[in-house]
């Protein structure tokens, strides 16, 4: 028997595959076959899938296609996405906003909406929180200050994730997986049928998984990650991935500025009268620089 599916978590080669059957949803423990290694092509929690049933009994069973997918991510490594929430700490630890920019122009190259989720806003004071919000709030369609500790700002939190396919990323300590059990307090014993299935201990976030948290409401929760690589790209190409200077495109003296060491930078003059952010702006010209360093060795 034949039965569709949504990938909601993999793990040691194992994929848990959640079906509608006439029992109601059921996770069903499924091998991909074999032709998935030879096309390299790699099931993502979150893809949709046709499995074959070997025992309705046990709940097995093997993966056999992967439907068309709206989009891919590569960190994370997710499918079918609307959104990303991406989660740091207003303090404790320091947030590392160079981190949060990778973080941002990844998604951005991947044509993600990207929602910034300030966590521990009970620990700073009003001035340190409105800093914050004030460096992000241009380049993001919306950043939320919440604190998961006092419950504050959640309601806002549940809004913005609301009949959406969601991941839920930031580095560790943050306070994410707080915010989780905020929301979806199932999420902890779900995991725990799973690592009880597979002999394995208890949820750590090592990998990506899925939750259904309302109908039509997804939500991954994904590893923490404490280092990102700027994505390869022409040096070039990376202003168009800081949204705050594409009002300023084309108005430089030279054409193709960079923003970095040109004279006359529309960008250059906004980051003087304060219209755009210099911690972004730095941030900016260090990655640019990455990956001008990149450039040299792929050409030498």
């Amino acid at each position: 028997m034949e039965r569709e599916g949504k990938i909601i978590k993999g793990i040691a080669g194992f994929y848990y595959v959640n079906c509608e059957t006439d029992n109601g949803m059921q996770l069903y423990e499924c091998k991909a076959k074999g032709g998935f290694r030879k096309d390299k092509v790699k099931p993502l929690v979150g893809d949709n899938v046709v499995l074959q049933v070997t025992s309705e009994e046990k709940r097995l069973g093997n993966i056999q296609r992967i439907l068309p997918r709206k989009n891919m991510l590569i960190r994370p490594e997710v499918a079918n996405v609307d959104q990303a929430v991406v989660v740091f700490a207003m303090a404790d630890p320091h947030p590392n906003l160079n981190l949060l920019d990778r973080f941002l122009v990844m998604m951005e190259m991947q044509d993600i909406e990207t929602v910034i989720c300030f966590n521990k806003q009970d620990i700073v004071s009003d001035e340190e929180e409105e800093q914050l919000v004030t460096i992000y709030e241009k380049c993001v369609n919306q950043v939320l200050s919440v604190s998961s500790k006092e419950n504050v700002g959640i309601d806002k939190l549940y809004e913005v994730l609301d009949e959406k396919t969601t991941v839920l990323a930031g580095p560790s300590g943050v306070g994410k997986s707080s915010l989780l059990n905020q929301i979806y307090p199932e999420a902890a014993s779900k995991t725990g049928q799973i690592s009880e299935k597979i002999g394995r201990g208890k949820h750590t976030t090592r990998h990506s998984e899925l939750y259904c948290i309302g109908e039509k409401t997804y939500l991954f929760d994904t590893p923490g990650f404490s280092s990102l690589k700027v994505p390869e790209m022409e040096k070039e190409q990376l202003k168009n991935y800081f949204t705050e200077f594409i009002p300023y495109e084309g108005a430089c003296r030279f054409m193709g500025c960079t923003h970095t060491h040109e004279p006359d930078c529309r960008v250059k003059e906004a980051l003087a009268q304060g219209d755009i952010s210099s911690v972004r702006y730095e941030n900016y010209v260090q990655m640019y620089e990455e990956l001008a360093e990149w450039e040299k060795r792929r050409y030498n």
